[in-house]
């Protein structure tokens, strides 16, 4: 079953400045597709756990400077959409 996603407003913003960069969209829709469907993901895209600010989290690579912060909330099949950016702008 397809998880609910739902997108917080850190990630609407970042989504704005994302699509003003050029950067290929299309690879974080594909990337989110999967996620929703729970797909594991290739290696390629190091999905990996947060800890800190973010414990409870994870992240993945878009691409080599283009990462995705999303949440699997598994009683409820949710995908929670947190941010998507760079490093710089993210941590």
């Amino acid at each position: 079953m397809k998880r609910k996603i739902q997108i917080r407003s850190s990630f609407k913003k970042d989504l704005k400045k994302i699509k003003k960069s050029g950067l290929d969209i299309e690879k974080l829709y594909f990337v989110v597709e999967c996620l929703a469907n729970d797909i594991v993901l290739d290696g390629k895209y190091k999905d990996h756990k947060l800890i800190g600010n973010y414990t409870g989290c994870r992240e993945c690579h878009i691409g080599p400077d283009w990462l995705l912060i999303y949440e699997k909330v598994e009683d409820s099949l949710i995908l929670i959409l947190n941010r998507t950016g760079s490093h710089s702008e993210l941590f």
